[in-house]
């Protein structure tokens, strides 16, 4: 299991919008995706999805802080440090998150759920609705 979470790690920091083909290696045709956005079924809507979210990326980098591993699944804690062409452009943006992630015996991921604070991560950074929202996380 560990190498299969290696594996996993290193292609994450490799990927990039020319270098989709690394999913076929650490994912099942099969895979189900979550996160606080999307919900996708299957290689080919990933593979999209990761298209679309690596157009205007410059630089992305995980840095994995901790895993779990229990049988034929683990849990990595990570911050993802990236910058973006157009969205704060210059800046470099950090993502706190955490993948749950379960392997089948070919070591293949074939559910990946990540968990992260949307809000804190786009919306407190768009001008007028960041002030908003902070105000609101003010009063709470």
């Amino acid at each position: 299991m560990s190498g299969s979470l290696d594996r996993f790690k290193t292609a994450f920091n490799q990927l990039n919008k020319d270098r989709l083909d690394l999913l076929d290696e650490i994912y099942t045709p099969d895979v189900a995706f979550r996160d606080p956005v999307h919900e996708l079924q299957g290689l080919p809507a990933l593979r999209d999805y990761y298209g679309r979210l690596y157009q205007g990326v410059v630089s992305c980098r995980f840095d994995f802080e901790d895993e779990v591993i229990a049988g034929p699944q683990g849990m990595l804690v990570w911050i993802m440090r990236f910058q973006h062409a157009r969205f704060r452009a210059g800046e470099t943006l950090e993502l706190r998150g955490v993948s749950h992630l379960k392997f089948r015996d070919d070591g293949k991921v074939f559910l990946h759920h990540d968990y992260f604070d949307m809000g804190a991560f786009i919306y407190e950074r768009v001008r007028l609705l960041g002030g908003v929202i902070r105000m609101i996380k003010s009063r709470l």
